[in-house]
């Protein structure tokens, strides 16, 4: 809330924000399993403990064209505005420890779509937060945001969103108050910007700067 004012509009939030279900960190498991490989150690945080409030979904929309916000089924009293095309992500797994798939608020206009990604994937992206999707995934809701360039990620985390973006040649902003996940956020950008894709324009790399915040 202390950046996205500032920020003026931008043409689509695609988000992740925590649920407040208290999964903030995981604890190592040297278990292996046909379903489960070895499960990495996250420490807690605390930054699940309750869901954003209202003023930062009613900021949300006031600065945004469009908006996919993950996790819309924890949010329905704060998101207001009707959802006209749910997208689900299907994990490829079922009985899982947790949910076998996710759902997406959306505000584009299309009938609900389900996208098939087996949560193994996290561990190809190289797995870095207790909550990270895979980048296929944050890849797949752009396709639904073709005339966005520019994307905001208020709670970027691990800074999958701005991966997919530099994959699709997008612009990004990333907004990440936890200084560990911030420095890898832009670990990971930095990387995506580094891998040429012939098929694809990279937008302008800007060095990523936390100053002039009060946070």
């Amino acid at each position: 809330m202390a950046v996205m004012p500032l920020l003026g509009k931008v043409d689509a939030v695609l988000t992740d924000p925590p649920y407040g279900i208290g999964i903030d960190g995981q604890k190592d498991t040297k278990k292996r399993s046909f379903k489960n490989s070895e499960r990495k150690g996250y420490e807690f945080k605390g930054w699940d403990v309750s869901p954003p409030n209202s003023e930062v979904f009613d900021c949300i929309f006031r600065i945004s064209q469009e908006q996919i916000i993950w996790g819309g089924n924890y949010f329905q009293d704060k998101i207001t505005k009707v959802g006209r095309g749910w997208l689900v992500w299907d994990k490829g797994q079922r009985g899982l420890t947790m949910s076998d798939g996710e759902l997406a608020y959306s505000s584009v206009s299309c009938p609900m779509r389900v996208f098939t990604k087996n949560r193994g994937a996290i561990i190809i992206d190289g797995a870095q937060h207790p909550t990270q999707k895979p980048v296929g995934v944050m890849e797949w809701c752009l396709g639904f945001l073709p005339d966005a360039q520019t994307i905001l990620d208020p709670f970027a985390g691990s800074g999958t969103t701005g991966v997919a973006c530099v994959n699709l040649g997008r612009k990004f902003i990333g907004i990440e108050k936890d200084p560990d996940y911030f420095e890898i956020m832009c670990r990971r950008i930095d990387d995506a910007h580094r891998q040429a894709d012939l098929f694809v324009a990279k937008p302008a790399h800007v060095t990523p700067t936390q100053e002039g915040f009060d946070i």
